[in-house]
């Protein structure tokens, strides 16, 4: 059982029965001689997605959860359903629509560098890459000279997802989107 002081990013904690992610940690420390450090900890829920925030004292334990993280590759799409092949023993793994919400404007057939979070053999979610490559289906004409402007305009991509790039990109441009902020970081 670690402290609020040991945890850190990726970390797997139970809280009221069901399992956190630790997704950003800060320290606090206050001014006044004698007083304890607190952690304010962000979660993310691995079932449903949601964010928590709490704080700790310093010495306060919470329970970890063993979660195994598996490489795996998004393969289709049928309906509602969404399937992953684990790359080393080829085991499949099906979540609806309701359980990638987040995640459903990242995901392009082949797509790898996708962890599957399990815990006892149940199927948690997903973690996504860092970045993701996709292409632009839709945006509004490049303008001359736009490069050295910082101004930006929405693109809609591939998958649905609508992010906002620099005004010099084009239709069918391969970009890298960041999955945590959903913004424009360069072309790919």
């Amino acid at each position: 059982m670690p402290k609020a002081s040991e945890l850190k990013r990726g970390n797997v904690v139970e809280i009221n029965g069901a399992p956190y992610v630790v997704k950003q940690v800060e320290s606090r420390s206050p001014s006044s001689r004698g007083a304890q450090t607190y952690y304010k900890i962000r979660f993310n829920n691995a079932q449903t997605g949601q964010k928590l925030d709490e704080s700790y004292k310093a010495d306060e334990m919470l329970k970890e959860m063993d979660l195994i993280r598996r490489r795996v590759q998004f393969l289709y799409q049928d309906d509602d359903m969404y399937t992953f092949m684990d790359l080393e023993d080829y085991t499949q793994y099906s979540l609806n629509r309701d359980e990638l919400e987040e995640s459903l404007g990242f995901l392009t057939d082949g797509l790898e560098g996708i962890n599957v979070l399990l815990v006892d053999d149940k199927v948690l979610g997903i973690e996504l890459p860092q970045s993701v490559d996709l292409t632009i289906a839709e945006t509004a004409p490049a303008l001359k000279g736009a490069t050295a402007t910082g101004r930006t305009k929405p693109a809609t991509l591939v998958t649905g997802l609508e992010v906002q790039v620099p005004e010099y990109i084009e239709d069918g441009e391969v970009i890298k989107v960041n999955t945590a902020t959903h913004k424009f970081m360069s072309r790919a």
